[in-house]
C-alpha cells in the first residue's frame, strides 16, 4: 500500500469531514419508541427502508407474528453468535428465520452445518464470521476457516480485519488479509464483509481501513463485532460511506439500540443495520440479548 496515496487521502477525507454538516433524521414521522411499530406503524419502519437499508439484524427470541410485514422480515439478518449458544437455539434461530422469512441467520462457524442442514431448500441464507471477534488469527488460517465454513454451507461471511496491524502501519498485511477471505469467497459467489471494529480505530485508521477493503474487492465494509469497545455512530458511517461510495455496502453493527438510532444510521448511509435491539421492528421481544454482526 502507498504511504502517499492512503495520507493524501486521510488528508483530504478528514478536512472535508470537519467542513460537514452533522447527520440529519429522515423518515421524521416514521420514528415510535415502543418497539412495536411494525405492529401500528408499518410505515415508520418501511421508509427506513426506503432510506436505502437493505437489511436489519436481530438476535433470536420472537414471540408475535401479528402484524409483521413479510417484506421487512426479508431484510432482516437473524443473528445469534453467543459462545453459549446452544444447538436448541440454533434450531430455534432456524425455525424462527424460516417462519417469518428472514433474510439469513448469523451463527458461528460450528453451527453453519446444522443451519445449512435445516434451512435447505429455503431462501434463508446461512451467514458465518471469520476469524471472529478479534481478527488476530493468521492470514492463512482466515482463508481456510473462510473455505471450510463455505463448503460446510455458509453463504456469506463477515470476516475482522486484523486491528494490530493497521494500528501498527502494515497496511500490506492487512489488504492481502482481505484479499484472502475475499479470494476464497469468491470462488463460491459467496459475499465477504469485512469488519473493521471501528471503536478501536481514530477516524485516520478508519480511513484507511476502508480503502484496503476496497482495494481487497470487499462487497462490504461493517463497523464492529459487537463483542469489541464502542460500537456504531453516524460519523463513523457517513465517513465509511464517503470512503467506499456507491460501489460497496456499509453496515452499521454495535450499539444501535432504538428506532431512532436505526434511522440515524441509515441517514448516514448504511445498507444495513445490526442490532440485538432490532427484533422488536417486527413486533417481538428477545428472551434474552443476543450479540449481532
Amino acid at each position: 500500500m502507498d504511504r502517499l496515496l492512503i495520507d493524501r487521502i486521510v488528508r483530504e477525507v478528514i478536512a472535508q469531514k470537519l467542513g460537514a454538516p452533522s447527520p440529519v433524521h429522515t423518515c421524521k414521522d416514521g420514528i415510535c419508541t415502543d418497539g412495536l411499530c411494525v405492529i401500528h406503524n408499518t410505515d415508520g419502519v418501511r421508509c427506513i427502508v426506503e432510506q436505502g437499508a437493505s437489511r436489519i439484524s436481530s438476535g433470536a427470541g420472537i414471540e408475535q407474528a401479528g402484524g409483521v410485514d413479510p417484506d421487512l422480515a426479508r431484510m432482516i439478518d437473524h443473528t445469534m453468535l453467543k459462545p453459549e449458544a446452544t444447538p436448541k437455539e440454533i434450531d430455534q434461530l432456524c425455525r424462527e428465520a424460516l417462519k417469518y422469512s428472514f433474510a439469513s441467520v448469523c451463527v458461528n462457524a460450528s453451527y453453519v452445518p446444522l443451519c445449512a442442514k435445516l434451512l435447505k431448500g429455503s431462501p434463508v441464507k446461512v451467514c458465518t464470521v471469520i476469524g471472529f471477534p478479534l481478527g488476530a488469527a493468521s492470514s492463512a488460517t482466515k482463508a481456510a476457516e473462510t473455505d471450510f465454513a463455505i463448503r460446510d454451507g455458509a453463504q456469506e461471511v463477515d470476516m475482522v480485519i486484523n486491528v494490530g496491524m493497521l494500528k501498527g502501519g502494515d497496511y500490506q498485511y492487512v489488504e492481502r488479509d482481505i484479499a484472502g477471505v475475499v479470494t476464497a469467497a469468491r470462488r463460491h459467489r459467496v459475499l465477504t464483509k469485512v469488519i473493521l471494529e471501528t471503536g478501536l480505530l481514530t477516524d485516520e485508521e478508519k480511513i484507511k481501513a476502508c480503502v484496503l477493503a476496497r482495494r481487497a474487492g470487499a462487497d462490504f465494509v461493517k463497523t464492529s463485532t459487537g463483542f469489541g469497545k464502542g460500537g456504531a455512530t453516524a460519523g463513523d458511517i457517513a465517513l465509511m460511506r464517503r470512503i467506499v461510495g456507491s460501489a460497496m455496502g456499509v453496515k452499521a453493527s454495535g450499539g444501535v439500540r432504538s428506532r431512532e438510532d436505526a434511522l440515524t444510521m441509515v441517514a448516514s448511509g448504511a445498507d444495513r443495520i445490526g442490532a440485538s435491539a432490532s427484533v422488536k421492528i417486527v413486533g417481538g421481544e428477545p428472551r434474552e440479548p443476543a450479540r449481532s454482526t
